[in-house]
């Protein structure tokens, strides 16, 4: 199955356009987690237990367990494992460097973590993302237009007649032979976002920003789902996973988890048929 399907096929299984974001944090964890053996998949355990109800997928930000050495690695690999087949399990790398150096970080996540997506950065072209094209169930998400303040200083750069983001969203289309090129687009720019998607009508996109960002989640939703209200994932990290520092942080994950879901439905009834 080709990863723009399993994208489709879970969202309509789990009902769901939310992917949770695992940005772990140690010091931001309850007492009790931070005393355990490796809080960061304790922690991580706890979470995806409790959200995976209403999730469709997780995205595991690597540098937050990178941070912290052999403990972090081992954490990363505990959570890509315990991750069950309903769910995405996406590798936030944005990796992007040359043919070489990218077959390995092709062979780390997809190999090594077994993750079905890693999100990575364009700028150095169709050669450095070959190496993660070559199986048609592994997703590869670019970086179009990020979700950050920084994305004006160069995304929206135009020759005249057309901005970056743009150029790159119509490259990646060209390259999506085996059905398996998605795009990052923020929810900070729903009006941007409703271009991307005109460009890019069968696309998945990973949209950030809805939740500690900021970005307008009903909009997000009718700009950026295809027309059948499908093929877009809207993480949320931190509204999720801080919900609650304290022996409750379980049961206040899932509420947010569960009323984010509903708001993203409720939005995706004004985009098309669910």
């Amino acid at each position: 199955m080709t990863f723009r399907n399993r994208v489709q096929q879970i969202i309509e299984t789990k009902n769901s356009l939310l992917c949770v974001g695992l940005d772990s944090v140690i010091e931001n964890m309850p007492k009790h987690i931070q005393a355990s053996e490796n809080p960061l998949w304790e922690f991580n355990k706890a979470i995806i237990d409790a959200t995976l109800p209403y999730a469709a997928a997780f995205k595991v930000n690597l540098a937050f367990y990178e941070a912290y050495g052999r403990l972090g690695w081992n954490a990363l690999e505990k959570t890509f494992n315990y991750m069950p087949n309903d769910v995405l399990a996406i590798a936030d790398a944005k990796r992007g460097d040359i043919g070489n150096t990218a077959r390995m970080y092709a062979r780390a996540v997809f190999e090594q973590l077994d993750a079905d997506a890693v999100t990575v950065n364009p700028y150095l072209g169709k050669d450095s993302a070959d190496p993660f094209l070559q199986d048609e169930s592994k997703g590869l998400v670019f970086l179009c237009l990020t979700s950050n303040p920084g994305s004006q200083d160069f995304q929206y750069f135009s020759d005249g007649q057309t901005t970056l983001y743009e150029h790159i969203a119509r490259t990646v289309y060209s390259w999506n032979h085996q059905k398996n090129c998605g795009l990052v687009v923020g929810a900070t720019h729903p009006d941007e976002l409703k271009r991307v998607r005109n460009l890019c009508p069968d696309l998945p996109f990973l949209i950030p920003g809805i939740g500690a960002q900021g970005g307008d989640l009903q909009a997000s939703v009718v700009n950026g789902t295809d027309a059948s209200g499908s093929l877009a994932l809207f993480n949320s990290s931190r509204a999720i996973l801080y919900a609650r520092q304290d022996e409750r942080f379980e049961t206040a994950a899932a509420h947010v988890a569960r009323e984010t879901r509903q708001q993203l439905n409720e939005a995706r009834n004004l985009a098309g048929p669910s």
